[in-house]
């Protein structure tokens, strides 16, 4: 089933999608012109939407979150007796749990960075002590050794107690924030997972960065803020049930997500950038602040440890992956000419970027079929990649030369096997050093400082920097998609920064810029190439490297490259998204989509279930049990309209939750008579609050024969006010709607009112408006004209 899923998932942004539009005489009509109250296309099968997904290890069951505001009878009276002083205290609760959101994400990360530099510095410092011994076998056993005991702890944590851990997690966020609910994502056992497979990750020498880890970790640490706790033990204080909804846990998340990218690269601003253009589907400016607010808070936490790693109080390699590149004290030079160069490296990111993508999707889809046979085939996926990472590692610095030092360098500079350095002795003799040796037999943020080093034009030699990014591009390929917490950053940088110094050296009589400012445009084109990201990513490198001189630069490497990259394949975020089978909606709909109607979609699909504003529990349970619809209408007849309007007209009361008719049948609110309850009433059984709450299945319900016969009145519960468009509307124009309102359900209303017309002909959901479905239903259209492309 996983497999099918995900190729159906996958192979839907490539399906070739064409419109039936020849007249008579075998001339091609514009599509353009054919009147959308015409039916296009022929149908010979239902409108059938797959809810499955992967989800950590598993196929899940996919449901859409209530971002809409269920404005019932309950919610509208809580909303009216709210004070002023409880409008203030959501609102002061709000940056209260921003700052606790960037306090601890600040925290962690750093706890983070202290663990992975102290660990693999001191293992890598124990692996050199044997090779100056001369005891290359043991130097290798050792270093393989470690590299497998920290890989197994993090593989065996993701693949036994939190499969959801494994990965960046930035795709999830990034559907969660969509409208989908990853199950699973949020969890206290999956953060601590992923705090801990971070570090073993990281410290085992993979080719994988913390900083995706570091998204997942904020965005863990926000939701749970705003739950109260895991769901097993959540604190259930009064001031927390302000938040008990998908809306403000969604805010939340959003600046976990944009703390977790501040906290990776001491970004404040490329965090808040990059939550605004990669991970969040729906801003505002109310939002910006927070998140903002929550990004300062962390920089304010990085830069008081920092200050104490200074002082020596972090170990001997702690402050390493604090610091990454600063460049502020580098005069920035470059003339008409160096363009040039600078367009090279964008073409250049952008192809091998789209490559990039391209082969990780094939390596994906193999290692699906892999991870599919069990959990032991997993863990052993994960220790063959370490120990073949190890003897990578290990063995591909004895194919290089040593170099001599250069005699203006202090003795104590090169060479040195001690600590961070730029000029690793390995197994050269005295007054020698070996570039690959320093670039690999490193952690990864040292191999970032040393690959992105100024002023130090000879130091490599541009063999070395091949084998560099040869190897780093078949690690980076093999290693994401293992049973361990991966990010893509640093891969990507590291190869990045290896093409842009190798072409730095090639043209080094030609430019004036220096070839560590070169390694930084390569890594940023690769990452634009690759992520597609660009005003971000422009931000986070500026404040990485701290000199605004590098800014028109970089902007033009991060357009050329994502235009290019897009010229061939979606980002790899968005590769993942299709893999995984989650129901994601892109902001711009498919050309084909505005000759549909969302009427025939409605015709497509199985009859809508509606229930009356009085319903017999009898019918409610029936309809409970045969459907996995979470919305149904609530329809009255016989009502008395308004002036003007003909006796027993019919009213669309609205559209009313599942989870909610399960609350009702839990609590038993039933009533014997035939009636409309007072306001009283519904208030004295329920809470807005309660019904916030999503938990419950009809299976758990049990209702006795006498009960069957009783009346539950559903209007107090209904959300008046659902969302509705016309059955006339495009299906381009309604998947807009749907995807900037944050919807669960759009209601397709009739056009005309006539005898035997229900006054709700349809509902659309998610996974109505995903193209693959669509495409299923409707197997006639075809490639859409070049006028649609050019539209």
């Amino acid at each position: 089933m996983e497999e099918n899923s995900n190729q159906c998932a996958a192979e839907s942004a490539a399906i070739p999608l064409n419109m039936e539009g020849e007249s008579n005489d075998g001339e091609e009509r514009d599509p353009e012109s054919i009147s959308l109250s015409q039916p296009l296309l022929r149908r010979n099968r239902t409108l059938s939407s797959s809810p499955l997904a992967i989800v950590g290890a598993k196929v899940s069951y996919i449901e859409s979150l209530d971002y809409e505001i269920n404005e019932n009878d309950l919610f509208k009276h809580d909303w009216r007796s709210r004070s002023k002083v409880q409008v203030l205290q959501y609102i002061f609760l709000k940056w209260i749990l921003a700052f606790l959101v960037g306090l601890l994400t600040g925290i962690i990360a750093t706890l983070i960075n202290l663990a992975v530099e102290n660990i693999a510095g001191y293992k890598l410092l124990a692996a050199v002590s044997f090779i100056e011994k001369e005891r290359y076998l043991m130097g290798f056993i050792y270093l393989a050794g470690a590299n497998l005991l920290l890989t197994t702890v993090a593989s065996v944590l993701c693949v036994c107690f939190a499969p959801t851990a494994a990965g960046p997690g930035i795709p999830e966020i990034k559907a969660y924030l969509n409208g989908v609910d990853t199950p699973n994502m949020f969890g206290a056992t999956t953060m601590i997972v992923k705090i801990i497979g971070s570090i073993g990750a990281v410290s085992a020498g993979l080719d994988l960065g913390k900083e995706g880890p570091l998204v997942h970790i904020g965005s863990c640490i926000a939701s749970l803020l705003g739950q109260g706790g895991p769901d097993n033990h959540r604190i259930k204080w009064r001031w927390l049930r302000y938040f008990n909804n998908d809306r403000d846990r969604r805010d939340l998340i959003t600046c976990g997500a944009a703390s977790g990218v501040c906290a990776a690269f001491r970004a404040p601003v490329g965090g808040v950038l990059f939550a605004l253009e990669e991970v969040a589907t729906w801003w505002r400016s109310a939002l910006l602040w927070r998140t903002f607010f929550s990004t300062a808070i962390v920089v304010m936490v990085l830069r008081t440890f920092i200050e104490i790693c200074n002082a020596g109080g972090c170990g001997l390699f702690g402050k390493g992956g604090l610091i990454m590149f600063d460049v502020s004290t580098v005069t920035v030079t470059y003339h008409m000419m160096d363009i040039i160069p600078v367009v090279v490296i964008g073409i250049i990111g952008g192809v091998l970027g789209s490559l990039y993508n391209f082969f990780l999707h094939k390596i994906l889809r193999l290692y699906n079929l892999i991870n599919q046979k069990g959990k032991v085939h997993k863990l052993l996926l994960s220790l063959s990649v370490s120990l073949f990472t190890s003897a990578c590692l290990y063995g591909l610095p004895f194919l290089v030369e040593c170099t001599p030092c250069d005699s203006s360098l202090a003795e104590s500079v090169c060479p040195t096997n001690e600590g961070s350095g730029n000029f690793k002795q390995f197994n050269c003799p005295d007054g020698h050093y070996n570039d690959l040796a320093t670039l690999l037999l490193a952690t990864n943020d040292d191999a970032v400082r040393n690959i992105f080093s100024t002023t130090t034009s000879t130091e490599y030699h541009p063999i070395s920097l091949l084998i560099f990014f040869a190897l780093y591009c078949i690690l980076g390929l093999f290693t994401f998609g293992i049973a361990v917490p991966t990010g893509l950053f640093l891969p990507i940088i590291l190869m990045g920064s290896a093409y842009g110094r190798m072409l730095g050296i090639a043209m080094k009589s030609y430019t004036s810029i220096d070839q560590g400012l070169f390694a930084v445009l390569g890594a940023a084109s690769l990452m634009a190439g690759s992520m597609r990201m660009t005003v971000s990513l422009c931000v986070i490198f500026l404040e990485l490297t701290n000199n605004l001189l590098l800014l028109p630069i970089t902007m033009i490497v991060l357009l050329i490259a994502k235009t290019v990259g897009d010229s061939f394949n979606p980002s790899i975020y968005e590769i993942i998204l299709h893999l995984k089978g989650l129901p994601f909606l892109d902001a711009h709909p498919e050309p084909w989509m505005r000759n549909l109607t969302v009427g025939e979609l409605a015709d497509a699909k199985l009859p809508v279930v509606t229930l009356r504003g009085i319903e017999t529990v009898e019918r409610i349970v029936e309809v409970l049990r045969n459907t996995t619809h979470n919305g149904f209408p609530v329809i009255d007849d016989g009502v008395v309209p308004p002036v003007g309007l003909a006796v027993g007209a019919t009213e669309v009361h609205g559209l009313i939750l599942r989870a909610h008719l399960v609350h009702v049948l839990k609590k038993k609110w039933f009533q014997r008579e035939k009636r409309r309850t007072e306001e009283w009433e519904v208030r004295e059984k329920f809470t807005w609050v309660e019904l916030a709450e999503r938990e419950g299945k009809i299976e758990e319900v049990a209702v006795t024969s006498e009960e069957m016969e009783m009346y539950v009145d559903l209007h107090p519960l209904t959300n008046t006010t659902p969302y509705t468009v016309m059955e006339s509307m495009s299906v381009a124009k309604a998947m807009v709607l749907f995807r900037q309102l944050g919807l669960r359900h759009l209601l397709i209303v009739p056009k005309y009112e006539a005898a035997g017309v229900p006054p709700v002909v349809g509902i659309l959901t998610r996974q109505d408006l995903i193209a693959y479905n669509i495409l299923n239903a409707f197997p006639h259209l075809t490639k859409p004209t070049s006028r649609e492309k050019g539209n």
